[in-house]
């Protein structure tokens, strides 16, 4: 469900579009930007791995993002936008300085809600307790709302046990992150695949399951969290169970399929749930019947 947060007298909620400026652009793809935001004034509430925002572009539109970073120590967000619509186009042509409503945040969070045993904080960002394995796997621009889950654990050195980022696109040139996946990598973190190979790729070509075959982590202590097209996350999750994964232990966010962010128009209608109001992170268990009709 949507988050509710109290708030003092005088201070902003969730459905207030505050106004936030942009500090740094960023160029990942020719129709792809990552947007770096501060409040002007006074900022929303603190956003959690998994929220999502509603940007305006004044006097264009309003479109929903998923947060593609969070500050820890800071009112600072990031969204990462493709160019597809008129909003959208709007957002991905602001520079430097200039200003974007920001609404939010909504939308529950990868943690779920969940309290493991044993972790030292009273929610921590990602549920799962300490020691565990993480695996990450995003296509596309799926890896953003990712991006948040990947900062997180290497910001926590020894709390989590095995990371694995498994990251495609269709070409090098529509990665997403590149910088992060290229440190990542060098980390030992992350391996990337492509659908089609250009002049100078020399990694692998193929599917982000693929990339899973040789990935080593715990099934009975794994937790997954995928985010991309309808199809990739159908293959993931059947290939991350095929490895011994418990269903409920692989989270994904179905950011996709949302427009408003408050239930009204429908079109994230997925049977009974609607995607803005009750995920946008939902488990394999939660989401398998909701994605069991192809490109729902």
């Amino acid at each position: 469900m949507t988050d509710t947060v109290a708030v003092a007298d005088g201070a902003p909620d969730v459905v207030t579009p505050l106004p936030y400026r942009v500090r740094h652009r960023l160029r990942e793809t020719a129709d792809t930007v990552t947007l770096d935001l501060v409040p002007v004034g006074t900022a929303l509430p603190r956003y959690r791995p998994g929220q999502f925002s509603m940007l305006y572009a004044f006097g264009v539109g309003e479109i929903p993002v998923s947060v593609s970073a969070v500050a820890s120590g800071g009112d600072a967000i990031a969204h990462t936008i493709r160019a597809v619509g008129k909003a959208s186009e709007a957002l991905c042509r602001l520079r430097p300085g200039e200003v974007v409503g920001v609404c939010g945040p909504f939308g529950n969070d990868w943690a779920l809600g969940i309290r493991p045993a044993g972790a030292d904080d009273p929610v921590t960002p990602l549920g799962t307790a300490p020691g565990e394995d993480l695996i990450v796997m995003g296509g596309g621009l799926g890896l953003s709302p990712l991006r948040p889950v990947v900062l997180h654990a290497l910001s926590r050195p020894g709390f989590y046990g095995w990371l694995t980022v498994l990251a495609g696109a269709r070409t090098p040139h529509e990665l997403v992150h590149r910088a992060d996946l290229m440190q990542w990598h060098a980390l030992g973190e992350a391996k990337i695949t492509v659908d089609r190979a250009e002049a100078g790729w020399t990694g692998p070509v193929g599917l982000v399951t693929d990339l899973l075959r040789h990935a080593v982590f715990r099934p009975e202590r794994t937790t997954a969290f995928v985010c991309g097209p309808e199809p990739m996350m159908r293959a993931s999750a059947e290939a991350l169970m095929d490895r011994g994964v418990a269903p409920d232990r692989i989270r994904l966010s179905l950011e996709r399929n949302m427009r408003c962010a408050t239930a009204w128009c429908g079109h994230c209608q997925l049977g009974r749930v609607l995607v803005c109001r009750d995920g946008p992170i939902f488990t394999w268990d939660q989401a398998a019947a909701l994605l069991a009709v192809h490109e729902l």
